[in-house]
């Protein structure tokens, strides 16, 4: 079986990556609910959430949070939601979502794609992508610490 994530973990398909290791990878969400979404995904193949071993869970959450910070101070937002999927694509990963709005992560035209579709535009210009890309990431190289 072919695996999306996968395949972005071993440089058979392009993505606009904003961080990675040697465990997990970060990179721009190719069509974000708000500007500055990632995705954060082990890079081994888990399908499920429940099959991640507990220190990649703390590692990603840890990530997670300072991605987060990150985000509130580049994109001027309160709030970053953070959820842990594995839908459209069957290999576990967590979206980073900078929250502009009180419906961005919660309602339903989060989870129903034609009002999504209806709302806006979808796609981002790549050049944007990679523009948000390396700012996410000089923020967390530049602030080794769990503060940023």
């Amino acid at each position: 079986m072919t695996c999306d994530f996968c395949d972005i973990v071993s440089g058979r398909a392009p993505a606009h990556i904003v961080w990675q290791d040697d465990d997990v990878m970060v990179f721009a969400d190719h069509q974000p609910i708000r500007p500055g979404h990632v995705q954060i995904i082990p890079k081994r193949h888990y399908s499920y959430f429940d099959d991640l071993p507990e220190p990649l869970i703390g590692l990603i959450v840890r990530l997670g949070q300072r991605l987060a910070r990150a985000q509130k101070v580049i994109f001027g937002v309160p709030r970053v939601g953070f959820v842990f999927t594995g839908n459209d694509v069957p290999h576990c990963h967590a979206h980073l979502i900078p929250l502009h709005d009180t419906g961005d992560v919660t309602s339903l035209r989060y989870f129903d794609r034609v009002s999504v579709l209806k709302r806006r535009d979808l796609s981002v210009p790549s050049a944007d992508l990679q523009q948000m890309a390396k700012r996410l990431g000089r923020a967390l190289e530049e602030h080794h610490e769990d503060r940023i």
